[in-house]
């Protein structure tokens, strides 16, 4: 049984459609892990094209998964005609992220009408070595009756 109102039984198609049309994450390679009411985790493998100088995934990389996985842990509980957006995120990078894939694990931590407040930590997974790379607060707003779909 989970903590969380689900105010729609179909929220887990409707954050894989939305997360579908993301480019940005395709660009990187990441992929949802799993989805559960206020829960979400994506992962993004090690690859060349999101690494920096020093070899280990880059900081962009690291904070994009971890606000995109809080976004959608909020969606997920939000109604159908519902949409969200971040609204400030804080990021603390606390090793390298540097091994064979990256996971950013987000759980609401405070659900709210308006605003709803995330936790998304991302790990670094090495083999059977896993080491929390960074540790993130997301504030997520909800647009009541604005359509997921971009306009235009």
């Amino acid at each position: 049984m989970t903590k969380f109102k689900v105010r729609d039984p179909d929220y887990e198609a409707r954050v894989r459609e939305s997360f579908g049309r993301q480019s940005f994450m395709a660009t990187i390679g990441a992929a949802l892990r799993s989805v559960e009411p206020g829960r979400v985790a994506i992962e993004v493998p090690c690859e060349d094209h999101i690494t920096q100088q020093h070899g280990f995934i880059h900081g962009g990389v690291v904070g994009a998964i971890a606000d995109n996985a809080a976004g959608y842990a909020a969606y997920s509980l939000m109604d159908a005609e519902d949409t969200v957006l971040t609204v400030e995120y804080k990021l603390n990078l606390l090793a390298p992220a540097k091994g064979n894939r990256i996971v950013a694990q987000a759980e609401v931590m405070r659900p709210g009408r308006t605003l709803t407040i995330v936790r998304s930590d991302v790990s670094a997974i090495d083999g059977d070595k896993e080491t929390v790379c960074a540790t993130s607060v997301v504030t997520i707003i909800r647009m009541a009756g604005k359509s997921d779909r971009a306009s235009g």
